[in-house]
């Protein structure tokens, strides 16, 4: 049974009886209590509404305040402080304003205490007209009545203006004080504005403030920002004592900086010193392996980090998805997409739209799909992803039927649009479709057309064969062709043996990126298909003679979390006798069906013979044995291809999808083919 206040009690024992339940957290006995009390005193009802705030009950508080004000009870500048920390709180612009209307009315406003409470309360509802009238109309400002204001600027994105006011507060004799300081740094953070950080550095020194942590550990994170990381050590160094704050600033500096190897010996060296690494030290790292390629690396860190007690939160997923990505681990990422749903990210826009696109670079373009339908919202990213998605994997149609949904929802297109829009099209023939597309940009959307849209243009015009069409359309553009715009045609000279032109694309392509080899190899394999052989020798004598080496072109296949590599004419891997006897096996099914290899992709001048052997040692057909060989109970396997397949091993493994069974995906530097049933997606046109 809950005690009872007597019939007749002082009002000191009620607000001690009604203040104990508030300090064990029982705000609801805490209010019976005062119901109970014929007119309770302001003391209570204040200590109710700051227990109900502090408990996280914000809006509780501030519908206790409305309940006085229909009693008519008269606040005092104390109440009405606590229900201003409540509209902070919420963000309740609407009761701020009546809050305020009151303090006016009471004639608190020269409250100082209250005003600044009052300021504080408009910049967390992001109005900073009201926090601005609130603070012109105090008479005696003080060091927390402009740090309030330069907060305000600060939380309302209006930084330049928070900087002028932390000046104008010099010049009015108020010295700022660290917390003052670390609240305004930031702004030079944002701004990336090293010259304004310098001089507040030397504020800092002047006035002593450097031995402050909340001040040197906003030094470090401006100069992170600003990408100076010699600066960012110095101030680190100097620290008497160092928080995670200023860990995770000196760790973004290696980071944004690009040392990763220092940023990852200083991230053990923090553990090593009994720092605990927060979420957001184990994000930083993360994302630094990430963005340098140590994708496994990245995986293992989000291991230790969960061992280590710590939740991923959404930035550690949208961090260590690519990891999954790169890799083209589609365990890894199913297992993130688990955790993903089980923790209720899923609704988080920026994380479903990293495992749209996780899942379409991994090959499954069906769980893209199937996340994509399932999002509530959907912003220009969202689509512009599935776009992409669907045209890396050669649905042009469907790229198309995406871009008019988005439209018909009323999502604005941006320029990344466009660019999945007309690359889908590109590799699926819509050369009409993607005209009208490319016209209507600047027309109907406000896209201005940059060198990549015209690069994807050209690409249309070219995989249709439209080479001469094409090679006008570079001469008409109005900015200066690109080297994708050049390659585009290049590579369509190769399809369709178009040897001027090809000489042509090649000769420019050597002007604008002569390290490239993929250039001198295209113009070499359009010479030999030609029988130039004198040309092609001289193309590969210019290669030599520049020291430009041809890329070695080589297929990876994961099975059980292994991943293996092929090359052409790999006799080291594992299974070596079986491979090669499958493929045997493969080739003679293939004879009896009426199949015979084309031999016109061995670019040597060899025998038949020969030339069929080579076409057998090709990576790609190595990768797929070996995953068909190694099948577990799967319906499907995914090789993967730095270069791109070439025509027999296409030809080839439609062949050995109908006779496995099996639907083989491989993914070469274009795009993605789904072989099934003797067919592929891309019906032959790649």
């Amino acid at each position: 049974m809950f005690p009872k206040l007597p019939q007749s009690h002082p009002p000191g024992l009620s607000f001690k009886v009604i203040n104990s339940f508030l300090g064990t957290g029982d705000l609801q006995r805490a209010r019976q209590l005062i119901d109970e009390i014929p007119q309770p005193d302001l003391r209570s009802w204040t200590r109710l509404i700051s227990a109900y705030t502090q408990h996280g009950f914000p809006k509780e508080a501030i519908k206790i305040y409305s309940t006085l004000k229909l009693r008519n009870i008269r606040p005092d500048n104390i109440l009405i402080l606590s229900v201003a920390k409540a509209c902070a709180l919420a963000s309740d612009l609407v009761k701020a304003k009546e809050v305020h209307e009151d303090a006016i009315r009471f004639g608190f406003q020269s409250d100082t205490l209250l005003s600044n409470a009052l300021i504080d309360m408009y910049a967390k509802c992001r109005n900073v007209d009201g926090a601005r009238q609130v603070f012109d109309d105090i008479c005696v400002k003080n060091v927390v009545s402009w740090t309030s204001m330069c907060s305000s600027y600060m939380n309302c994105g209006l930084l330049r203006q928070g900087l002028e006011a932390f000046r104008e507060m010099g010049l009015n004799g108020v010295r700022p004080n660290s917390v003052t300081v670390s609240s305004v740094l930031p702004a030079c953070s944002e701004l990336r504005d090293v010259n304004l950080g310098r001089q507040m550095h030397g504020f800092v020194i002047r006035n002593g403030m450097e031995s402050n942590a909340f001040v040197s550990s906003a030094l470090v994170n401006m100069y992170a920002s600003c990408i100076r990381i010699r600066e960012a050590e110095v101030v680190f160094s100097n620290m008497s004592q160092r928080d995670v704050v200023s860990w995770n600033g000196i760790l973004t500096a290696c980071f944004l900086n690009e040392e990763f190897e220092k940023g990852l010996a200083l991230f053990y060296q923090m553990r090593n010193e009994g720092v605990k690494p927060n979420t957001s030290s184990w994000n930083v790292v993360i994302v630094g392996c990430t963005q340098n390629g140590r994708n496994e690396l990245a995986l293992e860190l989000l291991g230790h980090m969960q061992d280590a007690g710590l939740k991923p939160n959404q930035i550690t997923v949208i961090s260590v998805l690519p990891a999954c990505t790169n890799l083209e681990s589609l365990k890894g990422g199913k297992e993130i997409h688990a955790f993903v749903c089980r923790n209720w990210l899923i609704e988080d826009l920026k994380v479903t739209t990293a495992l749209i696109f996780m899942y379409a670079k991994c090959g499954n373009l069906e769980l893209s799909e199937r996340v994509f339908s399932l999002m509530p919202i959907k912003d220009t990213v969202a689509w512009n992803t599935m776009i992409i998605a669907n045209s890396m994997h050669g649905n042009g149609k469907q790229s198309l039927f995406l871009f008019r949904e988005m439209l018909d929802a009323g999502i604005r297109p941006d320029s990344f649009t466009f660019i999945g829009v007309l690359s889908g099209c590109s590799h699926s023939c819509l050369v009409d479709e993607a005209s009208l597309i490319f016209n209507s940009m600047s027309r109907d959307h406000s896209v201005e057309p940059d060198a990549e849209h015209f690069s994807c243009m050209v690409d249309v015009l070219s995989r249709a064969g439209h080479l001469e069409e094409a090679y006008e359309f570079i001469q008409r553009m109005p900015k200066e062709p690109t080297a994708g715009a050049w390659g585009a045609l290049l590579g369509a000279c190769r399809v369709y043996k178009n040897v001027e032109l090809g000489r042509k694309a090649a000769s420019r392509l050597f002007e604008i990126e002569p390290d490239n080899p993929g250039n001198y190899v295209l113009l070499y394999n359009i010479f030999v298909a030609a029988k130039l052989w004198g040309e092609a020798s001289e193309t590969r004598k210019m290669m030599r003679d520049r020291n430009v080496l041809k890329t070695q072109g080589c297929s990876w296949v994961q099975v059980r979390n292994k991943v293996y590599t092929f090359v052409v004419g790999d006799r080291n891997s594992m299974q070596n006798c079986e491979l090669y006897r499958f493929l045997d096996e493969m080739s003679e099914k293939m004879r009896l069906a009426g199949y015979m290899p084309n031999t016109e992709f061995v670019l040597q001048d060899v025998i038949e013979e020969e030339k069929e052997d080579i076409l057998c040692n090709h990576s790609e057909k190595l990768a797929v044995a070996f995953a068909i060989l190694n099948v577990n109970g799967e319906s499907s396997i995914r090789v993967f291809k730095n270069l791109r397949i070439c025509g027999d091993c296409h030809h080839t493994i439609k062949f050995i999808a109908k006779v496995v069974g099996l639907q083989i995906i491989v993914r070469d530097s274009l795009r993605f083919h789904h072989f099934s049933n003797g067919y592929c997606s891309c019906r032959d046109f790649w």
